[in-house]
C-alpha cells in the first residue's frame, strides 16, 4: 500500500492526455508501446490460429487417405507368447509381415506383433496410398489437441518476435531520453547551487 501512495492514483490513457510537461519521446514511446502490443496480439493470435488449421487440416488428409489392411506374419515372431507367461499387455516385439494392397501387390515390411505370434497369424497394418506401411492416424480428438498444442506453441513463439523488438525499441528510446536528462542536468545542476 505505501508504493501506491507514493506513486499516486493510476490514470487511464496517460500517455495521451494533455501535459505541458510531456516530451516528444514521451509521445514517440506511447506509439511504440500501443504498436508493440498490437502487432504482438495479431501475430500471435494469426500464426498460431493458421498453424493449427494447417496441423489439423494434414492430419485429417492422412485419416482421409491411410487404411488399414490385414497384414500376415511371414515368420514366428521371437519372444514366447504372452498367454504362457506373464509379461505386460503392451509388450511386442518386431517381426516381419507380408499384405496385398488394392491393386494386387504385395509388400513386406517391419512391424511390431505379440512375442511369440505364429507364422500366417493376422496384423492389422495402416498403409498410405501407394501401399507403404504408415503409424495409425491420429483421431479427431487428438487432431484437434495436437492442432492446438501446435497453434499455441507457434503463437507464442510469433508474438514473442514484435514482443521483444518493441522492448529493444523501449530500452533504446529510454537510453536516449537518460542522456538528453544527463545533458539537461550538465547544464542547468550547476545553477543550483547559487543564491538568488
Amino acid at each position: 500500500m505505501p508504493l501506491k501512495a507514493f506513486r499516486g492514483p493510476k490514470v487511464w490513457l496517460w500517455r495521451w492526455r494533455r501535459n505541458p510537461l510531456k516530451r516528444r519521446a514521451d509521445v514517440v514511446e506511447a506509439w511504440v508501446v500501443l504498436g508493440t502490443w498490437l502487432l504482438t496480439v495479431l501475430a500471435g493470435i494469426s500464426a498460431g490460429l493458421v498453424a493449427a488449421g494447417s496441423v489439423e487440416h494434414g492430419l485429417a488428409r492422412e485419416r482421409a487417405a491411410w487404411r488399414p489392411a490385414v497384414a500376415h506374419v511371414v515368420e514366428r515372431a521371437p519372444g514366447t507368447s504372452p498367454v504362457h507367461r506373464h509379461a505386460s499387455a503392451g509388450e511386442r516385439v518386431w517381426a516381419k509381415v507380408s499384405w496385398t494392397v488394392a491393386d494386387g501387390s504385395a509388400h513386406t515390411g517391419q512391424v511390431r506383433v505379440v512375442p511369440g505370434s505364429k507364422a500366417g497369424a493376422p496384423v492389422t497394418v495402416w498403409t498410405d496410398p501407394r501401399g507403404r506401411l504408415v503409424s495409425r492416424p491420429a483421431s479427431v480428438a487428438e487432431a484437434a489437441f495436437r492442432g492446438t498444442l501446435i497453434g499455441c506453441l507457434v503463437g507464442v513463439s510469433a508474438a514473442a518476435v514484435p514482443f521483444v523488438g518493441g522492448l529493444a525499441l523501449r530500452g533504446r528510446l529510454e537510453r536516449r531520453r537518460m542522456h538528453a536528462w544527463d545533458a539537461e542536468w550538465a547544464r542547468l545542476g550547476p545553477q543550483w547551487g547559487r543564491m538568488v
